[in-house]
Formats: C-alpha cells, sequence, structure tokens
C-alpha cells in the first residue's frame, strides 16, 4: 500500500466499506467507468490505455511524494471489491478546504447510488475534517444529477452557490450547483463505566505519564479503583469526545478543587495528535463547564517543560498567574 506522507492513518472504514490509497490495480477499471460516465465529469474525450497509464506514473505517482499535493485519491472497496474511487481534489491547503470528487461502478448507480454516496461521504470527512482538520469541503455537480442533491443534504452538505449557465452541455449552457459542508464541532459525551480501557490506555501512554508530575506506568488495578471513584464523585466530570463516525479522539477532566475553583486536564489519542483536536477539546470543554458552573475558575497545573500544553491553554485563553508552585505552572481561565 502506497501511503500520503501527510496522512497518519491510510485506510478509513465503517463496516465493510473502506478507502485506501488509490490503487494501481484499478487503473483500468476506473478508465472505464470514467469513459462511461464522460457526462457528468470535466473529462472532454474518452480516455485511452496510453492516457490512463501516463496519468498513473506521471500525476498518481506525484502524489506520494510530496507534502501538500492537490489531491488525495484514494480506492472505494466493499468487502475488499472496487466500488468506485474518488477523495479530496483542488485541496486549498492555505485556506484548508477541498472538493469532493467520486465515482462509483456504473452498474451501481441505479440500487446503490445513495448508499454508496453515503458512505464515501462519512469516510472522506473522516480524511478533511479528523485527519488534516479542514475547515470545510465542497462538491461541484453539473445539474443533471437530482439523485445526489437529496444525499448531500441528508449528509449535512447545504447548498451554497449556483452557478448560472456555467458548463455547456448537449449543445446548451447548464447551471452548476456547489453543496457545502463546514467542518462540524466536535462531539462529546459524559464517560461512562464501559470507557475504563480507553481511559486507561490514554492515561499510561508514554506522552501522558512524561508530561504527568507523577509519571510512573498506572497499575490497572489502580486505574480501576480511580475510575470508579471519579464516577461516583460529585465533585468530579470527564467528557469523551469523538468525531461523526465515532473516532474517540480525547477527554477532558474536571475537578472540583473547592468552592469556586476546578482543576482540569486533557489527553489526546496518540493518532489524532498535531491536528489541532487539543485546542478544541479544551475549548469546548471548559465552555461547557463554566456554562454551567458560572461562578467557577478553571485552573490548569502544568509542568514548565510542556510547552506544547502551555502554548494550547494560551492559545484558549488561560492565563498563567503562578510560576513558583510546586505542581508546577498554574494557569487560570
Amino acid at each position: 500500500m502506497r501511503r500520503y506522507k501527510n496522512l497518519l492513518n491510510q485506510e478509513f472504514s465503517i463496516n465493510n466499506y473502506l478507502i485506501t490509497p488509490i490503487r494501481d490495480q484499478d487503473k483500468w477499471v476506473i478508465m472505464k467507468t470514467r469513459n462511461e460516465q464522460m457526462f457528468h465529469l470535466r473529462q472532454q474525450q474518452p480516455l485511452t490505455e496510453l492516457d490512463q497509464e501516463n496519468y498513473f506514473k506521471n500525476t498518481i505517482s506525484e502524489l506520494f511524494l510530496i507534502d501538500k499535493p492537490n489531491q488525495l485519491l484514494f480506492s472505494f472497496l466493499k468487502d475488499g471489491e472496487f466500488v468506485g474511487y474518488g477523495g479530496l481534489v483542488h485541496i486549498n491547503w492555505k485556506e484548508k478546504s477541498a472538493e469532493i470528487s467520486f465515482i462509483m461502478l456504473t452498474e451501481l448507480e441505479k440500487d446503490n447510488f445513495s448508499k454508496n454516496w453515503t458512505v464515501f461521504l462519512k469516510l472522506i470527512e473522516a480524511v478533511a475534517f479528523e485527519e488534516l482538520n479542514f475547515s470545510k469541503i465542497f462538491t461541484y455537480a453539473y445539474d443533471l444529477r437530482p439523485y445526489l442533491y437529496p444525499v448531500l443534504e441528508r449528509s449535512g452538505f447545504s447548498l451554497t452557490e449556483r452557478l448560472s449557465k456555467e458548463i455547456e452541455f448537449n449543445g446548451e449552457l447548464i447551471d452548476v450547483l456547489i453543496h457545502t459542508k463546514s467542518n462540524p464541532n466536535l462531539f462529546f459525551r459524559a464517560v461512562n463505566p464501559k470507557d475504563v480501557n480507553l481511559v486507561y490506555e490514554w492515561a499510561n501512554d508514554k506522552l501522558v505519564r512524561e508530561n504527568s508530575f507523577n509519571s510512573e506506568p498506572i497499575d490497572f488495578n489502580d486505574h480501576c479503583n480511580w475510575f470508579n471513584n471519579c464516577l461516583r464523585s460529585d465533585s468530579t466530570e470527564m467528557f469523551i469526545f469523538y468525531s461523526q463516525i465515532y473516532t474517540p479522539l480525547g477527554m477532558v477532566r474536571l475537578q472540583q478543587k473547592n468552592e469556586n475553583e476546578a482543576v482540569i486536564s486533557i489527553s489526546v489519542d496518540q493518532n489524532q495528535r498535531g491536528k489541532g483536536f487539543a485546542k478544541q477539546i479544551l475549548s469546548i470543554g471548559s465552555q461547557y463547564y463554566k456554562g454551567i458552573n458560572k461562578d467557577y475558575s478553571i485552573v490548569a497545573y502544568i509542568k514548565p517543560n510542556n510547552m506544547a500544553s502551555i502554548k494550547t491553554f494560551k492559545n484558549v485563553g488561560y492565563k498563567e498567574v503562578d510560576s513558583d508552585l510546586e505542581e508546577g505552572l498554574k494557569f487560570i481561565l
């Protein structure tokens, strides 16, 4: 499997569906499918075998060599069998936006159009919003695909622009419809007893232990006792943050310290670091808690050498108030 340099995770799946970096073995079926569906593609003439061979040799191979390619393409599989292909194209890395491209096998369009489009959208959103933390994604579709627009709307896309008489089709000018979806807020819920192993995994992560004031590995039985005490405590609240396809991203724990102060700590899954989730999780968790407990200040204690956390807390609005505490640097919101 080839790997995109800017993706930590290369494959994304829901049940028996999977997207994987575009495979050479699919190039001929992709050529055949594109030639069958030229009516809705920005393709002026049928592709030849030489066209396709050169495209994969020169264009596709290049995508895996550079840090920020202009497109990220995937083969779309069901139970390991090719269903279609697509991805993020016309990527604007500065604005963190991209167009969605997707085409499925022609014989599947009649009975599986809605299902395949819906699943593909979920998977490509995971790439754009969870892996790359893009701000928005959109589709650019000729106004001759009436079955596509309801699928987009059910998937949370909104019609944001209609380009009047933009494209010539069969001798007449037709409109282009642009549907857009912005990066949604992260979802979160209260921790429940089933999360004990997940929270243990995060707590015992090597980087988390290094940045904790007690850096020793945590015994699982000790963790279970601590975890159950937290669940029973009226002074402790814990929230799991996750994505729209239920990928766990991290957690926030807030513990009431006295009558007007609560101590906050956050963890981010090791596979989700470096994507901006720490700032989002901290911001959402802090504002949610203050919204319920308006008279409380939230404080954090951070090791002086943990520059990444210090930067994150400052970016969310926490102010450093004391630098000489045994607990470490103290920040307050």
